[in-house]
């Protein structure tokens, strides 16, 4: 089981120059958990495409109702505690930081091409390339 960002999620259902990237995490560990805030993060990605019209409402319903399903038992809700202590110690977002406390758990690694993040906390967080390469 792999903990991966939002950006990650946006890869798999957004057609970008990372896709096929994705694509090859996903084959290597379909196994993604994330933290419930997850859900908002990709919401605002959609409503971006929306608003700047390279989707439809239609279509982004669809990309939500379809990442909603793949994630569907996957989603977990983390302690604010642990998230404000992590935030407070590395100055990293508490958005971020919910990602690195549910990837915090034992044999648990958190894919993510965030370098603030990748430098503040180098035990269990990895690019996508290293996770790639490993």
């Amino acid at each position: 089981m792999i903990v991966v960002d939002s950006n990650i999620i946006a890869h798999l259902y957004l057609n970008s120059e990372r896709s096929e990237e994705v694509e090859l995490i996903l084959r290597k560990d379909p196994d993604w958990a994330e933290p419930i805030l997850w859900r908002s993060e990709f919401r605002n990605v959609l409503a971006f495409y929306v608003r700047k019209r390279i989707l439809d409402l239609a279509a982004s319903q669809c990309i939500m109702a379809a990442a909603e399903a793949r994630m569907s038992g996957f989603e977990y809700e983390v302690h604010s505690a642990d998230v404000l202590r992590m935030a407070a110690e590395s100055d990293c977002s508490a958005y971020y930081c919910e990602f690195v406390v549910l990837a915090q758990r034992p044999g648990v690694r958190f894919v993510t091409s965030d370098r603030q993040v990748l430098a503040r906390f180098p035990d269990g967080m990895v690019s996508p390339i290293q996770f790639l390469q490993t």
